[in-house]
């Protein structure tokens, strides 16, 4: 196989019993990763197994000495892996997590042969819990709304599912970084977060998925994301400022004082922007409040304390160019989307250790917020509704996150723009010039503005300038410092 590049694509093998949360943690980190842009996707042995074995009977089938099942089942795992390859290979992914148990060294050694082979990296997440509660809370709450219990009663289902954990129970090896497996990088997720042991990290995104696993918990809990009320700013349609609330936007925070006290929710968290408007709105909650720098609204630069009609106006070509690409535009002077969601990883790190919190904010911050937490792509989130006067509650659930939007009874300026029916058509030939993704833009090769010194002083002397100084000669000491 060829040399394995500092970015080459890797692979996350998520190693452990059934009902160990493996596909918890692989979709949560599939959705950070794609949050802060790393193309990543699942990769679930069981919907492979699924697809080839219509009707599930019983624990059976995972029993280790029945052969046929055991060469359906490794028939799954190749098939995925195939899948792996492809979205890594040529479909533009960076991280494919294979999901399964792979509870013994021979599987495990089949995966690592298959990333040498392909000269891809490899990374396992074991997750090792002995407790019984919550194994049964596991099972209760995920496995038995299973497709493979769709037909049985939750007592049978139980029982069934049960012995299907005894099956891999008699086979199980698990990741032993201090003899078999020191070579490898790991980390080990201890009784649902209590403890970790991380074995050889080989770059920066294994550091930062180890970091994010350990700031994240299962503890049930209610997230609030809303706007500031209505500002003056919002009355006048501009964008961007520090203007203080309007009379409706007082009201808001009255409402939201009532909101927040009929929620009865014990130790509360209220998080703000430094921004003026969020302030007053948390001020009348009568609640301690952390402000935040990271949540202040999108910087628009130039267009700051514009309207859209005035930035049409005044800077047409800008104007177009973030209609054409809303999330890697950015403004001259100011921000984009993606800038967005790097200044707020911060934000979601410290709200996913947190239980109860009320974060109020602006629209730009709570789109990339709630695109975080709804598994949007960046094309959706800059289009997110996030209406004045509304609060979003989101409750974590399984494999995923519930919203309810419930709206105050406070009326307030429509501040949402659609996306342009240009945009819907197709990419537009202007080149993206504020966005730092690679440019493919059909505009010609620009002249450097700095020619050569030559040019320079031929051009210097044809012009009749004054005379040039040839360099002088650097003396060592000066030029090593």
């Amino acid at each position: 196989c060829g040399p394995q590049l500092t970015n080459s694509p890797t692979v996350i093998v998520m190693v452990g019993l059934p009902a160990r949360g493996k596909t918890y943690i692989s979709k949560k980190l599939t959705r950070y990763l794609n949050w802060i842009g790393v193309p990543t996707k699942v990769f679930n042995v069981g919907e492979y197994r699924r697809e080839i074995v219509k009707h599930y009977s019983s624990y059976d089938f995972f029993r280790p000495d029945n052969e046929e099942a055991m060469r359906v089942r490794k028939q799954c795992a190749l098939t995925a892996l195939r899948d792996v390859k492809s979205y890594l290979s040529e479909e533009g992914g960076q991280i494919a997590v294979f999901d399964a148990t792979n509870t013994t060294r021979e599987r495990r050694g089949m995966i690592l042969n298959f990333a040498k082979e392909n000269g891809f990296k490899v990374f396992f997440i074991e997750s090792v819990c002995n407790d019984p509660t919550v194994v049964a809370t596991n099972v209760m709450g995920v496995k038995l709304s299973s497709p493979d219990y769709k037909d049985c009663n939750s007592a049978d289902a139980m029982e069934d599912f049960m012995k299907r954990i005894n099956c891999y129970q008699s086979s199980y090896q698990p990741l032993d970084p201090d003899d078999y497996d020191r070579e490898l990088s790991l980390i080990k997720v201890i009784d649902v977060g209590r403890r970790f042991l991380v074995n050889r990290m080989q770059d920066h995104i294994q550091s930062r998925i180890v970091y994010y696993l350990m700031n994240i918990h299962v503890q049930p809990r209610t997230i609030y994301l809303c706007r500031h009320g209505e500002s003056e700013c919002n009355l006048k349609g501009k964008i961007g400022g520090d203007s203080g609330l309007s009379i409706r936007g007082k009201k808001f925070s009255s409402a939201l004082n009532n909101f927040v006290q009929e929620q009865n929710l014990k130790d509360l968290k209220v998080w703000t922007s430094q921004l003026k408007r969020t302030i007053q709105t948390a001020e009348a909650l009568g609640l301690p409040y952390e402000q935040w720098k990271a949540l202040n609204e999108i910087d628009a630069g130039v267009c700051e304390e514009m309207t859209y009609e005035e930035i049409k106006e005044q800077h047409p070509e800008e104007f177009v160019l973030r209609d054409q690409d809303k999330y890697y535009y950015r403004y001259p002077s100011g921000e984009s989307y993606q800038d967005l969601v790097q200044r707020l990883e911060p934000v979601i790190m410290e709200l996913e250790r947190q239980e109860n919190v009320l974060v109020i904010c602006h629209k730009a911050v709570m789109r990339c917020l709630l695109a975080y937490f709804l598994d949007k792509s960046a094309d959706e989130m800059p289009y997110l509704k996030c209406p004045l006067h509304t609060v979003l509650k989101l409750t974590p659930v399984a494999y995923g996150c519930r919203v309810e939007s419930i709206y105050l009874n406070v009326e307030a300026v429509n501040t949402h723009r659609d996306r342009s029916e240009d945009t819907k058509k197709g990419p537009n030939p202007l080149m993206r010039r504020n966005s730092v993704t690679p440019l493919t833009s059909p505009e010609p090769t620009k002249k450097l503005r700095i020619n050569s010194f030559e040019e320079h002083v031929a051009a210097a002397s044809s012009a009749g300038a004054l005379p040039v100084c040839p360099p002088q000669e650097v003396p060592m000491q000066m030029a090593a410092q």
